[in-house]
This record gives structure tokens, C-alpha cells and sequence, in this order.
């Protein structure tokens, strides 16, 4: 994108970039190229500073605290030379600046230099997103593979969440969804049934409330080891805080306010109390932020069903849940709980125990049946 005022530089740089394989787009005003940069995100602008209406530096300081556009690497072409004038645009935002009149070879170069520099920053971003994708999922998969219980309470935990930023119309809400699906991961190490009765609100002995109530800091510690997920990590610490610790967590602390009134709903969903009942419960405790709660009106589970099946192990699929334990045909081993998600590595174990060991031929599951997106 090219912003100038001068029409005469306009048809210059225009063609001159043309000619070296670049589609461009020319505006001779500032507000017009914010609105198309918005629309359309171009990979590099070229902006004149001294324009009518905005100049140069409105429009990249407009650019840069515009999340969408941001990161776009912006170079001021000036008549402007004096040392403030340079310090202010690099202060403004841009990465370069070329003075006028202008070298066309100069703005070959330096156009070509900072495109290498973006591609080379956005693979490095996507390689940075996918092993950040790929060490949560092995994360969550570990929670799936261990422990059904804990599976099931971090989907329905990450289910409430999930209407509440949809319902709070919060843009990129991938950290508050990644804190719910991992905030009880640090209950692996717990014995399942110290973390059964803790999450039902029975009593513990003292060393097992102690063992309970650490299981955010386990998570926490383990997160705080990924790059890009220390907020994440500080929300699920801040989970089990006391009724006077939460009073004086700040405004911004928004996930673990989030957190802690899906864990408290959801741990009466798991003791039995009916949905509508546990969320008048919630709301009469009164310490929960109003805007979470009017959130949560009109609140109903993703609706998914099950259809019962008996099926031979070289049958099954990934998504089902197996309705009974799996033991060997002795009898005398468990191969794989009841309860336990379907995924390829218990599909796999299930096939291995019927090569090697003998495994009940036929297994009792449940197939999901997903009725449709809810609507909010």
C-alpha cells in the first residue's frame, strides 16, 4: 500500500513496484488507506508524512493501536530530514524511513528487505502457534488418557466458559478456553478418589485438602514452562482463592473470576443438584461479578447425545466412551476403565490386549450423537 498526497510520487512508486511483481494499492489520503488497510490488510505501507486531514504519523499511530492491522510493517517516505523528524516516526511506529526525493533503487531494496523480514516473522509465528497447539493437545490428551472423571468435569468447566465470552463478546477469548480446559490437569496427581470427594464438596481429612487445594499451583507450574501461556498459568492458580482473597483480585484478573464461578457451578452439576436449581445457588452466594453472571442466563450444555452400542473391538472409533470396564478374558486385569473417551491410543491398546493377552471380544459403548450447534 502506497499513501501520498503527491500524485506525480503516487504513479511513480505505483509502477515502479508494479514492474517488480508487487500488487499494489495507491490512496492519497490517510483516512482512506486506514479504512482499506482495515478491510484488506496489506503486507507493507508506504506512507507520506506530511498530508492534509491526517499525516503520516496519525496514520501509523491509528495503525498501530489497531489490534487487526498492528503488526503491519509501515516506511515513511518524507522530505522531512531533521533528526526529530526520523526519531518521531520511528516513535509513531514505522521500521524505516527513506528520505525524498527518493532513489528508486533505495526503495527497491528496502521494500524487498522488510517483505524477507515479515514472511521470515510470520513462519516463525505459525511454527511458534503450531508446537504451542501441539504441546496443549498433548496436555489435554494426558488428562483424556488418565483420568475420564477429570476429563469430563474440564469439558463441561470449558463448556460454561465458553458461553460466558461468547455471551461477553470477547475477541480472542483462546486464553480464557485454554485455562478451562487445563485448570484441573493438576489433579492427575491425586488419587482419584481424594479428587472425587473434593470436587463433591465431601470432607477431606486434613492432608487431603492440603493435596486437594494445591492442584492449581501443579498446573500452574507446569504452564508457566510453555512460552505465551503465563497469563493462562496465573488464572488457574488464582482458581481456588478464598471468598477474601477474591475481593481484592483487579478488574483485569478477568480468567480467574471466569474460572472460579464455572468450577463452583459445576462442581454442583457433579454432585447432582439440576442445572437451573445449581445456577440459583451460584448467583445467592454473592461474590461473584454481576457482568459473569448475567452471562450466564439462559445458560444450557453443548447438546450431544449417545446411542448405545455392543461392538467388536476392530469396530470401534474415535469419540465413543466405553459404557463398562474392558477386562482381560481372565478376567483379572482392567485393560480400560469405564467412563474413558475413545481416542487412537486406546483404540490401539484395546486391539494390542486382544492380539496378545485376550480382551472381551465385544465392548458396550456410547456413540455420540451431536444434535446441532446450540444458539446464543
Amino acid at each position: 500500500m502506497v499513501v501520498d498526497d503527491n500524485p506525480a510520487n503516487l504513479r511513480l512508486l505505483e509502477g515502479m513496484l508494479r514492474e517488480h511483481g508487487y500488487d499494489v494499492r495507491s490512496f492519497p489520503r490517510g483516512r482512506l488507506a486506514l479504512a482499506a488497510a482495515e478491510n484488506r490488510p496489506p503486507d507493507l505501507i508506504l506512507l507520506d508524512i506530511n498530508m492534509p486531514e491526517m499525516n503520516g504519523y496519525e496514520v501509523c499511530e491509528r495503525l498501530k493501536s489497531t489490534p487487526s492491522v498492528a503488526d503491519i510493517p509501515v516506511i515513511f517516505l518524507s522530505a522531512l530530514n531533521a533528526a526529530e523528524d526520523k526519531v518521531k516516526a520511528f516513535r509513531s511506529g514505522s521500521i524505516d524511513y527513506i528520505p525524498k526525493p527518493f532513489q528508486v533503487e533505495e526503495v527497491e531494496a528496502r521494500v524487498e528487505i522488510h517483505l524477507k523480514l515479515r514472511r521470515a516473522q510470520q513462519a516463525e509465528h505459525e511454527l511458534l502457534e503450531r508446537t504451542l497447539r501441539g504441546a496443549v493437545g498433548t496436555l489435554w490428551e494426558l488428562v483424556r488418557l488418565t483420568s475420564p472423571v477429570l476429563a469430563s468435569r474440564s469439558d463441561s468447566i470449558r463448556d460454561i466458559v465458553r458461553w460466558i465470552t461468547q455471551r461477553m463478546e470477547i475477541k480472542d477469548p483462546w486464553q480464557y478456553d485454554l485455562a478451562a480446559t487445563l485448570c484441573l490437569m493438576g489433579c492427575l496427581a491425586l488419587p482419584e478418589e481424594v479428587f472425587e470427594r473434593g470436587y463433591g464438596g465431601e470432607d477431606l481429612r486434613l492432608e487431603e485438602d492440603e493435596m486437594f487445594r494445591a492442584h492449581p499451583e501443579t498446573t500452574a507450574r507446569l504452564l508457566t514452562k510453555i512460552p505465551r501461556l503465563e497469563a493462562v498459568a496465573e488464572m488457574i492458580r488464582r482458581q481456588l482463592h478464598s471468598e477474601a482473597e477474591r475481593s481484592v483480585l483487579a478488574q483485569s484478573e478477568l480468567g480467574a473470576r471466569m474460572l472460579q464461578l464455572a468450577l463452583e457451578l459445576d462442581r454442583r452439576i457433579y454432585r447432582g443438584v439440576a442445572l437451573k436449581s445449581a445456577l440459583v445457588q451460584v448467583r445467592l452466594l454473592r461474590r461473584f461479578d454481576s457482568r459473569l453472571l448475567d452471562a450466564l442466563e439462559g445458560y444450557s450444555p453443548t447438546q450431544a447425545g449417545f446411542d448405545m452400542r455392543r461392538l467388536p473391538i476392530r469396530e470401534l472409533c474415535t469419540g465413543m466412551v466405553l459404557e463398562q470396564d474392558v477386562l482381560s478374558t481372565e478376567g483379572n486385569l482392567l485393560v480400560l476403565k469405564e467412563g474413558t473417551v475413545l481416542n487412537e491410543t486406546w483404540i490401539e491398546r484395546l486391539r494390542n490386549f486382544a492380539r496378545s493377552r485376550g480382551a472381551q471380544e465385544l465392548v458396550n459403548v456410547r456413540v455420540p450423537r451431536f444434535d446441532g450447534p446450540r444458539k446464543i
